[in-house]
């Protein structure tokens, strides 16, 4: 009897990873993204190299260390020792997404690198989200005498009037100002893993949009539409990107499945129109 085994492609192996919320390993999904650009990454090495990180990380404390200790032992680690910090060199290149890249550039942008700075806090032990900030994601950190956010672009800490002041801009561009103004504390909720990856993900699709670049779009569409399997607006995006890369057949497939599911979305007709012109290309 012969068996036959398979390894699984890049996507299938997404696709494992995000199935569960109970069991999401944000880290290895994270590094997973990689694979469409790099198909030969090795993303278990890519864990190892976290954990060797973490490792020696673990000798500068003694196993009693405060967590005030930890975390200031932990930034010195990370942005000073190490360098890890923001690329504003070339803040929109695609590296920046990408775990092992930014572990061989020690440059990336805040969400890839608070992932990085969040494995290393939970082998710490200590308590530590990321934050979805408008604009910028940021990192949180729960401390017996009150909370830290950082900016893990920069490493820096960051007061109640500093992240005030940089929510202004967003706050008066989508009319949160006056009688419509929310507390602080709805801006520093904890992200969750999978909106984690979300948001890593549509970073690059905002980057392969703005290039064109519709091969590399789709294939992170195929990952976003994989995560959000009922977000109905990837699939018109993906739908639509298919369209420009001449896949008539998978643009229509995904833009029928968009208009099936979101009947009161103000882009229906544009949308409808749009299969209806290429399914006469087709014939």
């Amino acid at each position: 009897m012969t068996f036959s085994f398979q390894a699984p492609t890049a996507l299938e192996y997404f696709e494992s990873l995000v199935k569960s919320d109970e069991q999401f390993p944000l880290l290895e999904a994270a590094a997973s993204i990689a694979q469409d650009e790099y198909p030969e990454l090795d993303v278990q090495q890519v864990l190892g190299d976290v954990d060797q990180l973490l490792a020696r990380l673990k000798r500068r404390l003694p196993a009693d260390a405060a967590p005030l200790h930890r975390l200031r032992t932990l930034n010195q680690f990370f942005f000073h020792d190490l360098s890890f910090g923001g690329n504003v060199n070339d803040y929109y290149d695609p590296d920046n997404s990408y775990l092992n890249a930014v572990l061989r550039t020690r440059r990336g942008i805040p969400i890839s690198l608070a992932v990085l700075w969040m494995e290393l806090a939970h082998g710490l032990g200590l308590q530590a989200r990321g934050v979805g900030f408008p604009g910028h994601f940021m990192l949180k950190v729960t401390l017996p005498k009150g909370q830290v956010v950082i900016d893990p672009f920069t490493g820096k800490s960051l007061s109640r009037e500093e992240l005030s002041e940089r929510l202004e801009p967003y706050k008066r561009s989508n009319g949160l100002v006056g009688d419509f103004d929310v507390p602080l504390g709805l801006y520093l909720q904890p992200a969750t893993p999978r909106e984690i990856i979300g948001r890593m993900l549509r970073n690059l699709k905002e980057i392969h949009h703005a290039q064109e670049d519709w091969q590399r779009a789709i294939a992170v569409q195929d990952r976003l539409v994989a995560l959000f399997p009922e977000a109905w607006g990837e699939y018109r995006d993906r739908g639509l990107a298919h369209a420009e890369q001449g896949n008539s057949a998978a643009a229509v497939r995904d833009l029928e499945t968009y208009l099936a599911h979101a009947d009161e979305a103000l882009d229906i007709d544009t949308i409808a129109e749009r299969v209806a012109a290429l399914r006469r290309a087709e014939s």
